[in-house]
């Protein structure tokens, strides 16, 4: 049986039992009320009274019980009526959100439930638009990461078509193919090796082995990686004098962190620009600093910087685009270290930063 006459014979049954339970307690009640009144009747009238005490006793009842029984059929039509028009409604609903489920399952995720009304049916139907925009978003993303794998699988893919082609006609000697077929299969190296990190941080799965780390020690670290780099690069790389602090921890992922900070702004710093290393104390934390001069990123992209595979820039070049997933993986690795990520950008200046925790109380505030 379907839905609508369910629930419409559930309800007219509910509503019979109500009536008959109404019809038996009056029948048996309603003596008891009159009975008093006629006594009093009775004994206006005296002698005569006694004479009519069980007529006026019986006509009373039957009075009460066809007044019932005219009330009956009457009550039960408003309850068809008002049953119908309330199930009508109902049952719009449900068929609603069935055709929704439908759609959905369909992969078609554009689809919205009306909302109106603040009753449990609206609620359902906001939680249910709540899930379809979130399967959307999750949609968008996996088309945007295949387009974007794609994009950066294709440039090397061709190059090594191109370098395999050269071989065989001759026109490229052996070694140079060598070195050039090996950055070319280093870059897609790069490419997996992103792609699975950022599954595993996602996932939650990233191992890590904890302890005390000087943050000055690992800036220097940084600056010494990165310096060739961006002296070829003439970008000037700079590390702010800091506290001797120790934070709590995995070393080499706090490495990994600042060299996806240091190489992200390295893209975007222009030649002739700084960029800027730095640590500072602020309460039971160290807040690590990376900022530099490039063109700034957009109010309207910044909530969404840290996303997967989200650019701002959607047609970069692979040389400055990299994988899309860097910034992904630095809020993954940071929050999994108990810290915050965040950034400030205006126009000429992007400072990224991230927190971790102290590993004990080390001084005053900063």
């Amino acid at each position: 049986m379907k839905f609508y006459p369910k629930l419409f014979l559930t309800h007219l049954l509910v509503s019979l039992i109500g009536l008959f339970v109404v019809f038996g307690v009056a029948e048996l009640a309603a003596p008891a009320f009159y009975r008093e009144h006629i006594r009093m009747m009775v004994r206006e009238f005296g002698q005569q009274g006694d004479n009519l005490h069980l007529e006026l006793e019986r006509g009373f009842r039957n009075t009460v019980t066809s007044a019932i029984l005219v009330a009956i059929p009457v009550a039960v039509l408003v309850g068809l009526l008002s049953t119908h028009f309330l199930m009508r409604r109902i049952v719009k609903s449900v068929q609603a959100l069935g055709d929704g489920s439908q759609a959905i399952s369909s992969g078609r995720y554009n689809l919205r439930l009306p909302e109106d009304g603040q009753d449990e049916l609206s609620q359902l139907a906001r939680n249910f638009n709540r899930m379809a925009q979130a399967l959307s978003d999750v949609e968008k993303t996996r088309v945007e990461m295949i387009t974007n794998v794609a994009h950066d699988l294709r440039t090397p893919l061709s190059a090594l078509r191109g370098y395999s082609e050269g071989l065989i006609d001759g026109v490229m000697e052996g070694d140079v193919v060598a070195l050039k077929v090996l950055s070319e299969v280093s870059h897609m190296e790069r490419l997996v090796q992103d792609l699975s990190l950022v599954s595993k941080v996602e996932a939650g799965k990233v191992e890590l082995h904890p302890s005390e780390v000087n943050a000055t020690q690992v800036l220097d670290e940084a600056f010494e990686r990165f310096r060739a780099a961006f002296e070829d690069r003439q970008v000037e790389l700079r590390v702010l004098p800091s506290p001797g602090l120790q934070v709590q921890a995995d070393r080499d992922r706090l490495s990994q962190v600042l060299n996806n900070l240091l190489s992200n702004a390295l893209r975007h710093t222009p030649q002739g620009g700084r960029v800027t290393l730095g640590v500072q104390k602020h309460a039971h934390q160290g807040v690590f600093m990376v900022s530099d001069t490039g063109p700034g990123i957009p109010a309207e992209h910044q909530g969404r910087i840290f996303d997967r595979f989200y650019r701002i820039d959607t047609h970069r070049n692979r040389e400055e685009g990299g994988s899309g997933v860097g910034l992904t993986i630095v809020r993954g690795l940071v929050e999994l270290m108990g810290g915050e990520v965040g950034v400030r950008s205006r126009p000429g200046s992007t400072e990224f930063w991230f927190t971790l925790p102290l590993s004990s109380p080390q001084g005053g505030e900063a």
